[in-house]
C-alpha cells in the first residue's frame, strides 16, 4: 500500500484551510486518511504551520512519500533535516547526542532567521502605508470687536 503524507483541503471557497495527512495514494484528497499530523493556513502572513514533527518523522522513516508542497513544509520545519540526520546515526558517522545537539543548533539558526524575516516584512508593510498627517482643528477666531465684521475667505 504506498502511503503519502498530503494535504487535505477544508475552509470556505477561496479561504483555504489544510490538514497535513498521511493517507494512502488511492484515497480521494478529501476523503480517508490514516493519521492527522498537522495542520497548515496560507492566509496568514505568515503561513502558519503546525505539526507533530515526531509523527512526520516516524512515518517518513516508515517509507511515506510526501508531496512536493508537504515536502517544504516539512524541510521548513526541519523534518527532513533531522531525518537526514538519524540516517548519519543509523549508518555510524556519529552518535545520537550530537545528531540532536546539531538539530538543535540548525534549529536556533532557523528561528533567527524566520524571525528577522518577519521583522523585515513588518517594516516593509509600514513603509508602504502612505503618511496621513492630522489637520489641526483651528479654533474660529473670536469674534471681532463689534462694528467690525470679520474678513470673509
Amino acid at each position: 500500500m504506498p502511503v503519502k503524507i498530503r494535504l487535505q483541503r477544508h475552509g470556505a471557497k477561496k479561504r483555504p484551510f489544510y490538514f497535513i495527512v498521511v493517507a494512502d495514494a488511492r484515497a480521494p484528497r478529501d476523503g480517508k486518511f490514516i493519521q492527522k499530523i498537522g495542520t497548515y493556513n496560507p492566509l496568514t502572513v505568515p503561513a502558519s504551520i503546525n505539526i507533530d514533527t515526531q509523527k512526520a518523522l516516524r512515518w517518513l522513516q516508515k517509507g511515506a512519500q510526501p508531496t512536493d508542497t508537504v515536502r517544504r513544509i516539512l524541510s521548513f520545519k526541519g523534518v527532513l533535516y533531522l531525518k537526514h540526520l538519524l540516517r548519519g546515526v543509523k549508518l555510524g558517522l556519529f552518535d545520537e547526542p550530537t545528531a540532536y545537539t546539531k538539530f538543535e543548533q540548525w534549529q536556533a539558526d532557523h528561528e533567527e532567521k524566520v524571525s528577522a524575516r518577519r521583522e523585515t516584512q513588518k517594516r516593509a508593510v509600514r513603509a508602504a502605508q502612505p503618511v496621513v498627517r492630522k489637520v489641526e482643528d483651528v479654533a474660529p477666531s473670536a469674534p471681532a470687536a463689534e462694528g467690525e465684521e470679520a474678513p470673509e475667505a
